[in-house]
């Protein structure tokens, strides 16, 4: 599928939906290629504690820590809509923004680096972010190339593993969880206001997006969402990277979810089946009618359970999707 026949494919969706505005541009999001959107955009804010605040916009869920520190903030979506979300963090805080932490590399949630960095932001993300964004990313599933960013919106504080900030009464950490999304993803905890970001982990609501060619996979998105459960309780407000403000339990549910999905794959792969057969075995029919129509294909989820637990690690299109895109 190429990104002109999937922005027409994305187009069908609604704009107003509880996912926020930035689910039907989400697949030219992440491959670098969203036009600047003229549009205001209506930011909502959600206070979460004293000092900590969601905020959804168009593009991943950023969230907002302000207090006797200073300001800093978790992602900062799309670069046309810069200028617009400082503009929403102001109404909140007007303060200058002091650290931006990426949860992972791609364009709806490090897409505000360029311009924060030249205004003295300091970017703080995994080793692996970093790296991808320091040259070009080719991508499988949009069969596009991500060109490397500018300097100014690199990281300049990496870590291998986790990172403490500690800022506005509270220590938060920054916990690396190895080929989930991606490679280089995070899940924030803010331990004292009782707030867990689970970056793009977590798509509460649709089928998640696993960037195989990002360095993703199912056993790792598995794996992250044990340790965001890992770090709540039930009080716990947990910020999805798409979709709306959840808890504990449906983050529960949505393990769950992912777990029985890749033991439903799984049984096929060891029957002998390839990736079209397991497609067509329709493996996830249970929850394709309430997952699979807000953006991941049924399709494309089988394909990248089924490449995750095979060893590929790159998307391969099935059939039906090679030739729409023809």
């Amino acid at each position: 599928m190429t990104l002109r026949h999937l922005e027409s494919v994305m187009k069908k969706f609604c704009l107003n939906t509880r996912f926020g505005q930035g689910l039907p541009f989400l697949a030219l999001i992440l491959a670098g290629s969203l036009a600047a959107q003229d549009k205001p955009v209506e930011y909502v804010p959600t206070q979460l504690s004293d000092t900590v605040t969601m905020i959804k916009g168009q593009g991943g869920n950023i969230a907002m820590s302000a207090g006797a520190d200073g300001v800093f903030i978790i992602d900062d979506q799309l670069k046309p809509l810069t200028d617009q979300l400082l503009a929403a963090i102001r109404k909140i805080d007007d303060r200058s923004v002091r650290f931006v932490i990426n949860t992972h590399y791609h364009g709806d949630h490090v897409g505000g680096n360029e311009t924060l960095g030249k205004t003295g932001s300091v970017i703080i993300a995994h080793d692996n972010i970093r790296r991808r964004m320091s040259t070009d990313q080719f991508n499988n599933f949009f069969n596009d190339t991500t060109p490397a960013y500018p300097p100014e919106s690199l990281p300049v504080v990496t870590f291998n593993d986790r990172v403490t900030l500690h800022l506005n009464g509270e220590s938060v950490t920054v916990h690396h969880v190895p080929r989930g999304h991606t490679d280089g993803d995070s899940i924030v905890h803010f331990p004292v206001s009782n707030v867990v970001h689970m970056g793009d982990i977590y798509f509460n609501g649709l089928y998640p997006y696993i960037d195989l060619d990002g360095g993703g996979s199912i056993q790792g998105m598995i794996g992250a969402v044990e340790l965001g459960l890992e770090l709540a309780d039930d009080q716990t407000k947990i910020i999805p990277g798409h979709g709306p403000l959840s808890n504990r339990t449906e983050l529960q549910l949505y393990h769950d979810f992912l777990v029985k999905a890749r033991a439903n794959v799984q049984a096929l792969v060891d029957k002998g089946l390839d990736l079209q057969q397991a497609i067509a075995a329709k493996p996830t029919a249970e929850w394709d009618a309430t997952l699979g129509g807000i953006w991941i294909t049924p399709e494309q989820w089988v394909t990248f359970i089924y490449n995750s637990l095979t060893g590929v690690n790159h998307y391969t299109p099935p059939a039906s999707q090679d030739s729409d895109s023809e």
